[in-house]
């Protein structure tokens, strides 16, 4: 019987890291990943502490959850009040900026690595991805490699995030795509609709009141 004939050849799909890349992920995966990933929820300012020392950029108020999974710490950027959620993953690859006042919900991942599915050696690639300030990716999302999302933007649970997004639109769905604009109401407006609804709820106690 003949060998089969494979028209890709795996063996070669080897990406080539240089020593202080190495060196940095096996500290990292072996020693302080395990105990980053094990600190309680009360310990997230500890974390943040890690991923710095780690070479992450960290902005200042940044609440990071527990069993947050995280490749290469180095490359990662946040800026100030940013909210990580539970079991969040970055395979990044390649850096990933998100910017202040942005919410990255629980289970979602974030991934900067693909591969050239065309070539017989079936290489790995990689791309940075960038999130703007004020956006909010919502649980189970997926963000994929060289994407960036516009400033404002929201990203429904369990959304494919394959291309760019824009500006303060919320945007769902696989794949992705926005969907209508993201408005941000007025506390002045917010605190009317509250007096308006008290009003009305006195109204029906009095005239519940008045029953016989």
């Amino acid at each position: 019987m003949s060998e089969p004939r494979f028209k890709l050849d795996l063996t070669r799909s080897v990406t080539r890291w240089d020593r202080r890349t190495l060196a940095r992920r096996v500290v990292w995966a072996s020693l302080v990943k395990p105990v980053f990933q094990m600190l309680p929820r009360p310990f997230g300012p500890l974390r943040v502490v890690i991923l710095r020392m780690c070479g992450a950029k960290i902005g200042a108020r940044c609440h990071l959850e527990p069993g947050i999974k995280i490749l290469m710490p180095w490359n990662l950027e946040f800026g100030d009040d940013v909210a990580i959620g539970r079991e969040v993953e970055f395979l990044n690859f390649a850096p990933v900026r998100i910017d202040s006042m942005t919410v990255v919900s629980q289970h979602s991942y974030l991934c900067t690595g693909t591969h050239d599915y065309t070539h017989p050696h079936f290489p790995l690639q990689f791309s940075p991805i960038a999130v703007g300030s004020e956006c909010w990716i919502a649980a189970g999302a997926f963000v994929g490699p060289g994407v960036t999302i516009g400033e404002g933007a929201v990203i429904g649970a369990r959304a494919v995030v394959t291309r760019d997004m824009p500006p303060w639109m919320v945007c769902a769905g696989n794949p992705c795509q926005p969907i209508k604009r993201r408005e941000i109401k007025s506390l002045e407006e917010l605190n009317e609709g509250s007096r308006l609804d008290t009003h009305t709820d006195q109204k029906r106690s009095r005239e519940f009141a008045a029953l016989p």
